[in-house]
């Protein structure tokens, strides 16, 4: 027998390539050898350790087009709110928290949902009122903006001389000027997010970052593109490839995140030192693929860039307007690397691809692949212009979930949530569509993912109607988006995504079979199986002992 070389045989194996479906795969030296028939796969590899998959689907290994490691990883620590249904369910679970947690110096929580507070504004004081003596964070579901305390303020150094900064806001007393206690965006971005990171320590980041690769192994995920990679996440994941000489538990292509400056030369400063890290840091584990630009914000708080105001009067502008966007896009597409945009609102993604357009007709015909994320609200027009120059529209079933859609539709009010999350329309016009989740603003496992996007219904609360269900996905073709088309998002087409002959051996085995149990069962499949590179990474104990 052949240690080296594996074949798992007697499968129902989806292989996202032209052919569709294969019996058997045989795995030698991390890749692929053969994919096909079982009569063939034995006679290729008589020797081979067999591994009998007693006709149990098989997918590639999902690639999350869109995530934030470290991030994903404390925030699966934090208090989850997201099932809080009012003020005062959000209140009682803090002060449990706080009752269960003494010793903890601050209190950090996430995923709850504007729709929670019945259209009140979050303050200081509601949080005060259960817990007055220490600093509580929360995160909207989003992470867009923050709900803090009076402690938490205070911490911060945040008062009524704090000036907003470029891209956004401090909430503020109309009459007082003081902060109520909610921060959005670049606020989030230069007041919050510095403060906590200088109080975890890298063990702390490291342990974070351990949990969200353990968590994504267990569902079935084996490459992940981080969206907002800072110095202490480079250097956290730095860190576990030298603890796995080499290697990681899972592939990570990474977007080094810009911070709007007031001036050009900083601006551009920022793309040079990515380029020095696209440079330096390019394996087939870790690799810095480009920049991530956050041009607008999000609808749910009104701060996405909309073309038309939202029903209540108000628009929000850019946190990149198109002057600011051109020298940084076109500096970043010149030296090769891959510009990702979030672009939430149909204003954005209008100066987004403005400003690629600029960059392609000032640097000419070399190779480029870049995306935007998120498109939850854009025009047709521009879906077509997205999908003639080629940019991968990278978005987030998860977003769609009718559950969390309350406060989103409210916001815009109008015809425009008729036309919310159109992934079809990008394929239709000729886009490259990947799929993502955007950890932690959404849920990290892929199953639930691909059910919202197969049948447009909540994986929260599946009794809920669908949202816009005429832009259902076919369960295929969305496992493909999540996969294939994940991979090429980050350049990886060459070696992960398919399960076909020379690629990667990264694929996943499911206890269920969701193309004839019906979409709902993708709600509640397992994984019994994921392997990164030929090697096992996690194995469902309970699945192997029966």
């Amino acid at each position: 027998m052949n240690e080296r070389i594996t074949h798992y045989r007697n499968g129902k194996i989806f292989t996202a390539a032209e052919d569709g479906w294969a019996e058997s795969i045989v795995v030698e030296d991390q890749q692929l050898r053969f994919v096909g028939e079982t009569v063939f796969a034995e006679i290729l590899a008589p020797d081979a350790v067999v591994v009998d998959l007693h006709g149990a689907v098989v997918l590639p290994g999902f690639v999350d087009a869109h995530t934030h490691l470290v991030m994903m990883g404390f925030a699966l620590q934090k208090l989850d709110l997201l099932d809080a249904t009012d003020l005062a369910d959000i209140q009682s679970s803090i002060q449990r928290f706080a009752e269960s947690n003494p010793d903890s110096p601050r209190l950090l929580g996430r995923s709850w949902l504007f729709s929670a507070l019945n259209g009140q504004h979050p303050t200081r004081e509601m949080i005060d009122a259960v817990v007055p003596d220490r600093p509580v964070y929360l995160d909207a579901n989003d992470v867009h903006s923050v709900w803090v305390n009076t402690a938490a303020l205070r911490e911060l150094g945040i008062d009524a001389d704090t000036p907003d900064p470029i891209g956004g806001r401090i909430g503020r007393d109309p009459e007082t000027g003081e902060a109520t206690g909610m921060l959005y965006e670049t606020a989030v971005m230069l007041y919050v997010w510095p403060k906590l990171a200088e109080l975890a320590t890298d063990q702390d980041r490291d342990t974070a970052l351990a949990l969200a690769f353990r968590r994504y192994l267990e569902d079935g995920v084996t490459g992940a593109v981080d969206m907002a990679l800072g110095p202490d996440e480079l250097h956290s994941l730095e860190r576990a490839l030298e603890a796995g000489k080499g290697t990681l538990p899972l592939r990570v292509a990474a977007h080094w995140l810009m911070t709007r400056e007031d001036n050009e030369a900083d601006n551009v400063r920022q793309v040079h030192d990515a380029i020095e890290l696209h440079k330096r840091i390019q394996g087939p584990w870790l690799r810095i693929a480009g920049i991530k630009i956050i041009v607008d914000g999000v609808i749910d708080s009104c701060t996405a860039a909309m073309k038309e105001p939202y029903s209540d009067g108000t628009n929000a502008e850019p946190i990149w307007d198109v002057e600011s966007l051109i020298p940084v896009v076109t500096a970043a597409d010149a030296a090769g690397l891959q510009i990702a945009m979030h672009a939430i609102g149909d204003e954005a993604s209008e100066i987004g691809l403005t400003a690629l357009e600029y960059a392609i007709a000032t640097n000419g015909d070399i190779p480029r692949r870049h995306r935007m994320e998120h498109l939850e609200s854009i025009t047709k027009d521009n879906v077509n212009r997205l999908a003639r120059l080629g940019i991968v529209a990278s978005m987030q079933p998860v977003h769609a979930d009718p559950a969390i859609q309350e406060n989103w539709r409210a916001m815009l009010g109008d015809y425009r949530v008729n036309r919310a999350y159109p992934w079809p329309e990008f394929t239709e016009a000729g886009a490259v569509l990947a799929l993502g989740s955007d950890a932690p603003t959404a849920p990290h496992p892929p199953l639930p993912n691909m059910f919202v996007a197969t049948t447009r219904r909540s994986a929260i609360d599946p009794s809920l109607a669908p949202n816009l269900p005429q832009y259902a996905l076919p369960l295929a073709d969305a496992l493909a988006h999540a996969t294939r088309d994940a991979a090429y998002s980050c350049r990886w087409e060459n070696l992960t995504g398919q399960l076909v002959r020379g690629k990667a051996a990264d694929f996943v085995v499911l206890k269920q079979d969701p193309f004839t149990e019906g979409a709902d069962s993708l709600l509640t499949t397992e994984i019994a199986m994921t392997v990164v590179a030929g090697s096992v990474r996690y194995l469902d104990t309970a699945q192997n002992q029966q």
